[in-house]
């Protein structure tokens, strides 16, 4: 079979390092895909009839009903660190392998763009430019903001980019850290610098609080209308993990209750978002287009890991960072 590489729903894969789009094409024809993020399974197998290695954005979802109907597949690759829209199980049935880009390439792009999201809503960066391209300068007193230094931070998800959140506020910014993460030992959170914390204790003390955990059933909605009403009142939230962390109804009345004092969102819980997303008018909310990643550092990162996935498999090899290893096509050990 001719090998065939889909690129689905990614904006950037390919468009600054082209020198990676040049490799796969010396493999075999390559075509772009972009899809609704809620397409169902069914309609997305057909659409991607033929095509033998995926290289996938976080949509849509590759579900159980994606494979029942998909022809031969040999390899997802993540453009990304997280697989949560793919179904592994599923994919292990099909003999599909699943790679993801190792968790350290994207560390301090996802992070760094947290605090920088987090530190534009407390210092009223967004509408302080806008007032002064509109000739407003003197008005500057409105904008009034808060320092980040010497604040209770509460982190929620102490892994990959959430320990480095715990080195830059702790070490970076002197403040007292909290973090809540159930799948950690109390080790793994101290050597960050952060203090273990309840989840309960970690929204009652926390100034500001930066969410970085994985999407998971336990995780889905883990700020919604209960959690954010024991939060200090005049909170500050930054999410640049998964938008379903958020219930996004609960934050929007905690904003116009003042519960929540803003909101930075990198993610959403439906992508790309519609320019009539309520986020968007509220002058408390930053939201940027899912560009945590997007340093040339990274980018070039990920791609290079992308290109040598299906190079990989098209040698018969299992790439590194499978999160789904096993496939018929691939070598007994």
């Amino acid at each position: 079979m001719e090998n065939r590489i889909a690129i689905v729903n990614s904006s950037s894969f390919g468009e600054v390092f082209t020198d990676h789009l040049d490799r796969l094409k010396a493999i075999g024809p390559v075509e772009r895909f972009r899809f609704p993020s809620d397409i169902g399974g069914a309609e997305l197998a057909s659409a991607l009839t033929g095509f033998n290695l995926i290289i996938a954005s976080v949509t849509p979802t590759f579900s159980a009903e994606f494979f029942a109907h998909k022809d031969e597949l040999k390899l997802i690759a993540r453009h990304g660190i997280g697989y949560n829209n793919v179904d592994l199980a599923a994919a292990r049935a099909h003999g599909t392998v699943v790679a993801i880009v190792p968790a350290l390439v994207e560390r301090n792009a996802v992070a760094e763009n947290n605090i920088t999201n987090l530190l534009a809503v407390m210092r009223k960066t967004v509408p302080a430019t806008a007032r002064v391209k509109a000739g407003k300068w003197v008005e500057r007193a409105d904008f009034l903001g808060h320092g980040l230094s010497n604040k209770t931070v509460g982190v929620i998800g102490v892994g990959n980019i959430g320990s480095r959140l715990v080195e830059i506020c702790s070490y970076g910014f002197q403040d007292r850290v909290l973090s809540y993460d159930p799948f950690k030992s109390r080790l793994e959170i101290e050597q960050f610098g952060a203090e273990v914390a309840t989840l309960p204790q970690l929204l009652a003390e926390a100034d500001v609080i930066l969410l970085a955990a994985s999407l998971t059933p336990s995780s889905t909605g883990i700020l919604d209308a209960d959690a954010l009403s024991q939060t200090k009142p005049g909170v500050y939230i930054s999410n640049a993990a998964r938008g379903a962390l958020i219930d996004e109804a609960a934050m929007l009345a905690a904003l116009h209750s003042g519960q929540v004092a803003g909101y930075a969102a990198d993610v959403l819980s439906v992508e790309p978002a519609p320019a009539s997303h309520p986020f968007l008018q509220e002058a408390q909310v930053v939201v940027t287009p899912h560009t945590s990643a997007y340093t040339t550092e990274c980018l070039r990162g990920m791609g290079e890991k992308c290109v040598a996935d299906v190079e990989a498999v098209v040698a018969g090899r299992l790439p590194e960072r499978a999160v789904q290893p096993v496939a018929d096509w691939l070598p007994a050990e």
